[in-house]
Formats: C-alpha cells, structure tokens, sequence
C-alpha cells in the first residue's frame, strides 16, 4: 500500500512531503508529496483505506495507535487541500460492491475509484491491482512510475525547484 509504504522508513516523516525533484529512494512519499502540493492531482481516500492504513502501521509495522491517528488526519487533510477528499462509496452508491480483484483489500480501491471517477490509481500491489491495468479504462501505475511521470511533467513546463 502506497499509504504505509510513505512512512515505514521515517515515521516522523509525514509532516514534511518530499515532492520530486530530488528523486529519492521513497517513491511512495514522493507521490504522497505531489498530492500535497495539490497541483495537478488530487488524492482520494475513504474512511475504511484510513482504518485500514492505520490499522496495518499499528499491527504489522509496531506503531502506536496515536501515532498512526495522527498520520490518517494528516492524509485527511492533504486529500481535502488537493482538491480530492473522504468518500465512503457505499454513502454516495450504496450497494456498490467491486470484486474484480482476488484481494478484498484492493476491490475496497477500486470501488473508490467508481465512486469518484478517478483517472489514475497508483499502486505498488504488483500482484493484483497494477497487472489489472488498464482496469475499466482506468490505468494503474507503481508509484515510481507515477513520479517519474509527474517530475518529466514539471521538467516540460519549466518548473523549477
């Protein structure tokens, strides 16, 4: 998961967002920081990805449950100030339920990406989701390619850092 990939290495890493350039060994992060410079995309969460986020922090990666709070806000508020949000897909399409993917986890995503009308999912789950692209006309790109892509971007336009 992108999310958790973002701040395993550093956890006190999520009140700052690398953003490229410079290209660091953290892609995850870098992606979390381009939404948080919420200029040309938005980031898109639900409220069982933010449990579901936290609850791995705390379980797998030993972090305590406060901490992990704070982080989820944290996406909360990134996600509003790019312009994306919080969607509960079953408040905006109850019943809607994606099960194209074998891992209920990632058919949680993609119902997400129904719900508010993505036109990218980035993701490191090579496994299921990424081999699933173009998913319904959707792609889905590895969070490396994701800012490889945005940094060629900015390049173009002249952007500078």
């Amino acid at each position: 998961m992108v999310l958790v990939r973002a701040v395993i290495t550093n956890r006190s890493s999520f009140e700052e967002w690398p953003a490229p350039p410079p290209r660091r060994a953290n892609t995850a992060a870098e992606c979390v920081g381009i939404a948080n410079d919420a200029e040309e995309f938005a980031l898109w969460v639900s409220p069982h990805i933010l449990r579901n986020t936290a609850r791995v922090l705390v379980e797998v990666f030993a972090w305590a449950p406060d901490q992990a709070e704070r982080y989820t806000n944290r996406l909360r508020e990134i996600a509003e100030r790019s312009g994306g949000g919080v969607v509960d897909p079953q408040e905006v399409s109850p019943g809607i339920r994606v099960t194209d993917c074998p891992d209920f986890e990632d058919n949680r995503i993609l119902e997400l990406a129904v719900v508010v009308g993505v036109h990218l999912i980035v993701s490191n789950d090579e496994e299921h989701l990424t081999p699933m692209s173009p998913w319904r006309g959707t792609p889905i790109i590895t969070a490396s390619e994701f800012v490889a892509r945005v940094d060629a971007a900015r390049r173009a336009r002249g952007r500078r850092y």
